[in-house]
């Protein structure tokens, strides 16, 4: 017999070994401690112990539903953070349950939509979503720069660069408030991510653009104030923080956005093999 549980009635062994079965044969190999799955997975990922679920056959895992409650753009979302199900056990009802599990868990708590992002070519997954009643709304693809130092931008000398807190590039987010940010570009999610770099833009004491970034190069948030843009200095900035950190290579992911995907052509990024769909469950 199968039993539900959430995960904070269960020891965090239990609920990593369910993460590793059940990704075990995922179509991107997943490889990582179980310091780092919790470190990641509860912390910028924004799932919680308490709306995530763990199915047992005994004390076998066979099944795991990692979610987390915020709201994500102006709606109370409950995102599913990953959902996996032991090999031998995929085909049974395990996943539905969990499912129905994670749909309560949504209305307990009075969220208005249910999200998750799959990738691109996991087509069981894909089907599983559209049958529970999940509509695919945006497309998340990856880009990068395997030579960064060729990307020769110059800043103009009215301007400054700052680093900055992330409050500040925060403050932005009402300026592009028409603009879909994908979960993991959140500024929720990047807060948290360690050794990130905010980098403020300044025309006098007017910030006119920012830029969050990793050291490995991931770049999180780039946003110029439109009156100034199509003068490379959105190229500029990420030249300024390539140098700034020694950065030898640059990534970025972002939904569907005509200008910015431009941008990144235009820059010699080239799109990688992996994407994702964003899809939405409305609660009504």
């Amino acid at each position: 017999m199968i039993n539900y549980k959430r995960c904070t009635d269960v020891n965090e062994d239990t609920i990593f070994q369910a993460f590793q079965i059940g990704f075990s044969d995922y179509i991107i190999k997943i490889e990582m401690s179980k310091e780092f799955f919790f470190k990641r997975f509860f912390g910028p990922e924004g799932n919680s112990l308490e709306y995530s679920v763990i199915a047992l056959d005994g004390d076998k895992p066979v099944g795991l539903n990692l979610a987390g409650i915020k709201v994500y753009e102006g709606i109370k979302t409950l995102r599913c953070g990953a959902l996996c199900i032991h090999p031998e056990y995929r085909g049974t009802e395990v996943g539905k349950k969990l499912f129905e599990l994670h749909k309560e868990i949504a209305l307990e708590n009075s969220c208005k939509q249910m999200f998750l992002e799959v990738i691109v070519g996991n087509d069981r997954a894909i089907n599983f979503y559209k049958k529970k009643g999940y509509e695919k709304v945006y497309d998340i693809v990856y880009y990068s720069h395997n030579n960064p130092s060729e990307i020769k931008g110059i800043l103009p000398s009215d301007l400054r660069v700052e680093k900055v807190g992330i409050e500040i590039l925060r403050a932005l987010k009402n300026k592009i408030s028409d603009i879909h940010i994908n979960w993991q570009n959140d500024f929720d999610y990047v807060s948290q991510i360690d050794g990130q770099i905010h980098y403020g833009l300044f025309k006098d004491i007017k910030i006119i653009g920012g830029l969050s970034i990793h050291p490995k190069g991931k770049i999180s948030f780039i946003w110029i104030s439109p009156e100034l843009r199509h003068q490379n200095i959105a190229k500029g900035l990420i030249t300024y923080a390539v140098n700034d950190l020694g950065i030898e290579k640059l990534i970025i992911n972002f939904p569907n956005n005509a200008s910015l995907l431009g941008f990144m052509k235009h820059l010699g990024f080239t799109k990688d093999s992996i994407s994702q769909y964003e899809m939405y469950y409305t609660l009504l």
